[in-house]
């Protein structure tokens, strides 16, 4: 099991700066999900930017969320 999200805040350009229970932070990119089904509300940034923790993942108030591992795999990790 990869590592849970503990704290996010929402970038410029729909990323997303993740912070992981094992001490790492990435940068996760939400622009190709902007076209997919229930994401497109996701282009609407004052949307995008209630992004919240959730059972150790990230989610939107009208329940998007992303997978805790597509987030720890996919996203660049910063130092």
């Amino acid at each position: 099991m990869y590592p849970r999200v503990n704290k996010v805040t929402p970038l410029e350009n729909y990323k997303v700066l993740v912070f992981f229970t094992n001490g790492e932070r990435g940068i996760y990119d939400c622009n190709e999900l902007l076209n997919f089904g229930v994401f497109t509300e996701l282009k609407d940034r004052e949307y995008f930017e209630k992004v919240q923790v959730n059972s150790g993942t990230i989610q939107w108030p009208n329940e998007q969320d992303i997978c805790p591992d597509t987030l720890y795999l996919d996203s660049l990790k910063v130092v």
